[in-house]
């Protein structure tokens, strides 16, 4: 006995180093570089926004209010979920494959031979005591358990639930990812709607301006100071402003509708405080260094994840080149008669081992390997792209904070001056010192000015937001 197991594990090492000799040599292959600059733009400190809490973070409570409801109810996420639960019990499944399957079988059956069969025949001529009768027809009785169990010698079968478990961290990060950006969405939506609310109470005071105007300009027609041209210039401007607070309008409507979509709502308020619009602080940022971006952003991790994932499916493939071992046993009872079956006498069992080897054929399994190995490939440099976009992502961010801020100043000090001269050209007007071209011209600046402002503000914010997603915040 000894001997034969002597003989069949040389068997096995012999066929095993036959077989891993038969691998082919992989000539497309590639590390991944995790190596980033030290630093963003020139500072190491080591202090990041990214660990800041978003409620802390944002802290006006309507907003806090919108961001709590899209968390709970955005169906995006709520699908991204379910995705997790189904790789979670991906792991279950592959955790089985490599443990043993045990099985409860019971059976019963009759069955009438033919007489002039060769089976028929020959059981024709036995004599079973006490029982002639089962010659004619006969009854089989079956009770017991069976086992397979793959014995996971290469390590194929664990490897696969190490993927599945992968795949699984990786889907939890990528549901942080989608936190990360549904906040950003929720946000941004949110300081567009203010701005908004600005621009149409910019736009109607504007309207109320150019109505004055108006009125001035009719009565200085009436004394024959002005041309008719001149009323229906005036007239032209104030419908021209009269029409752009319908697009401001709609734009509104919109935004609190993809703003009601994120928080899956069919229609509701928006509730905000557009007063405070032009108060709201854009602090200095605290970028930390890039290296940081590793374990601070979803996207990252998710990608490590799914690379690590790639790495062991290529050994799963490779292992696919090597013999696989299989154990099947059983044990139970069988007899032709109910009342013998839980007898010693109709015990039966078995026990077997199988050692399955690809010889032939191979294509397969190599064009397998070989798509593992393209695949893996195609992690690492999703991997490093990641981190690449990732790095230039807080970069573009660093920038618009830094010249959105020196624009914002300077636009500010645009409308200073152009509301003065607002004032002054309407009364030189008055006064016959100035043509009425003077002052369209002059409010026509004016009003573009101060919209430009509420633009460049709510880029201000956008890159308050966008800076915080760039570090990695909001999912934590």
């Amino acid at each position: 006995m000894t001997t034969k197991i002597i003989n069949s594990i040389v068997i096995i090492a012999l066929v095993t180093i036959f077989l891993g000799g038969c691998i082919p040599v992989l000539n497309n292959t590639k590390n991944e570089n995790k190596s980033v600059p030290n630093s963003f733009v020139g500072s190491k400190d080591t202090l990041n926004i990214a660990k800041v809490k978003w409620k802390q973070y944002f802290d006006d409570p309507n907003l806090i209010a919108l961001i709590d409801t899209a968390l709970k109810n955005n169906q995006e996420l709520n699908i991204m979920t379910q995705e997790i639960e189904m790789s979670k019990n991906e792991i279950r499944a592959r955790k089985g494959e490599y443990l043993p399957f045990v099985g409860l079988q019971a059976a019963a059956g009759a069955e009438k031979l033919g007489k002039y069969t060769w089976r028929g025949g020959v059981e024709d001529n036995l004599v079973l005591k006490n029982n002639p009768e089962v010659i004619e027809s006969k009854s089989d009785y079956l009770i017991g358990a069976n086992a397979s169990w793959e014995i996971d010698v290469w390590k194929k079968l664990r490897n696969a639930k190490k993927v599945a478990v992968y795949k699984y961290l990786s889907s939890i990060e990528g549901k942080n990812f989608m936190i990360t950006n549904l906040i950003a969405e929720i946000a941004n939506s949110y300081y567009e709607l203010m701005a908004l609310d600005n621009m149409l109470e910019l736009l109607q005071n504007n309207m109320r301006i150019q109505s004055d105007a108006l009125r001035v300009v009719k009565e200085e027609k009436n004394a024959a100071k002005v041309s008719q041209l001149a009323v229906n210039r005036f007239e032209a401007q104030l419908l021209h402003t009269q029409n752009l607070q319908f697009e401001v309008k709609q734009q509104i409507i919109e935004t609190e509708n993809r703003i009601n979509f994120l928080t899956a709502r069919f229609q509701a308020p928006i509730k905000r405080n557009s007063v405070i619009f032009f108060d709201l602080a854009t602090d200095s940022i605290q970028s930390g260094v890039p290296s940081q971006l590793l374990a601070n952003r979803p996207d990252i991790k998710q990608a490590e994840l799914a690379l690590s994932a790639a790495k062991l499916d290529l050994k799963v493939a490779r292992a696919n080149f090597y013999p696989s071992i299989k154990i099947t046993a059983g044990v139970g009872f069988n007899a032709f008669d109910p009342s013998l079956l839980i007898n010693p006498k109709s015990l039966i069992y078995n026990l077997a081992g199988d050692l399955v080897a690809p010889l032939v054929n191979r294509n397969a399994i190599k064009a397998n390997y070989y798509i593992s190995n393209a695949k893996q490939v195609q992690a690492v440099y999703n991997y490093e792209k990641t981190i690449l976009n990732a790095h230039l992502d807080v970069l573009n961010q660093l920038s618009r904070m830094n010249n959105y801020e020196q624009s914002y100043n300077t636009k500010a000090k645009e409308v200073d001056i152009l509301n003065q001269s607002v004032g002054i050209s309407n009364s030189l007007f008055q006064s016959a010192r100035a043509d009425y071209m003077e002052v369209l011209l002059t409010q026509r600046e004016a009003l573009e000015s101060k919209i430009e402002l509420i633009e460049i503000k709510v880029k201000q914010m956008n890159a308050k937001v966008q800076i915080y997603r760039a570090l990695g915040g909001g999912w934590k």
